[in-house]
């Protein structure tokens, strides 16, 4: 079953979980409704990174900040890198990041918490965005995992996160949500030798060769064989079905555009008073 669903022309929602715990608000923006004019960044970009209007990046977040009611000073934001560095955020942490990118947190791709009143979230045009959630702990988490995330292996950093904070792998469940898909990705040998090495003794590799020296690379699938590799049960991934280059109705796409692309938003977070 596909994970999101569309709440309204602005966000995805994650249903089933929101259902499952009680004041979590977890999703995944558009680029659609929002203030921004620049072509490239036309609609809802919420990177403050790309070249866009400060102005209107603002305000494109304090919109999705009152549809899913989880005020803009709550949020954190990162810098990202494309690395594997994680950040455990507590309260003191709250609106570093919201409001503008010099504030965010630096070399930082991930981040998990337990806390209420905390919205993580993080920015993609293709990447992969991996949510995470213990029932048990409340622990809560969110990565960007672009190929050098990926085969850095950023999902089973995170797992170790987890674990580290009182989690057992067996009990987190992880969702893998919209990125570039596998015929659209094309990649070269130097990034498929990685793989290989992260993979070692796996038999369904996550390429196709296309062309000599070109392969196509299924970056969601290789998180999911990862996260089962650091010990996640493959009945708790769950994997989206939507492209951020094929579904160009709802997403903007560093790969199709060239470059030059607006960025749409991971989050997840616990509303205050959640706790049961």
């Amino acid at each position: 079953m596909e994970p999101f669903i569309l709440g309204s022309q602005e966000f995805f929602r994650i249903k089933e979980w929101m259902e499952r715990f009680p004041g979590l608000e977890a999703g995944f923006t558009t680029k659609n409704g929002g203030v921004s004019q620049l072509q490239a960044f036309s609609g809802l970009n919420f990177g403050f990174h790309v070249g866009d209007e400060h102005s209107s990046v603002c305000e494109n977040r304090l919109l999705l900040a009152e549809k899913i009611d989880f005020p803009l000073s709550s949020w954190v934001g990162a810098e990202q890198t494309h690395d594997i560095r994680i950040g455990k955020i507590d309260k003191a942490d709250q609106g570093k990041g919201s409001s503008d990118y010099e504030s965010s947190f630096a070399g930082t791709d991930g981040f998990l918490t337990s806390e209420q009143g905390i919205l993580l979230t993080l920015c993609y045009a293709d990447c992969v965005p991996l949510y995470f959630i213990d029932p048990e702990t409340r622990l809560i988490g969110v990565a960007h995992a672009g190929w050098k995330g990926t085969v850095q292996g950023i999902a089973a950093e995170m797992i170790s996160k987890f674990k580290q904070n009182g989690a057992k792998e067996e009990k987190i469940s992880a969702i893998i949500g919209p990125s570039i898909c596998k015929k659209c990705y094309i990649v070269d040998e130097r990034v498929v030798n990685l793989v290989k090495n992260i993979l070692d003794g796996v038999e369904n590799m996550p390429y196709n060769q296309v062309s000599e020296g070109q392969y196509s690379l299924d970056l969601k699938e290789l998180n999911r064989q990862i996260l089962m590799k650091a010990g996640l049960k493959a009945g708790n991934i769950e994997v989206t079905d939507y492209c951020t280059s094929c579904h160009g109705e709802h997403f903007y796409s560093h790969r199709r555009d060239e470059g030059n692309a607006g960025r749409m938003m991971a989050y997840i977070g616990w509303k205050e008073d959640s706790r049961p």
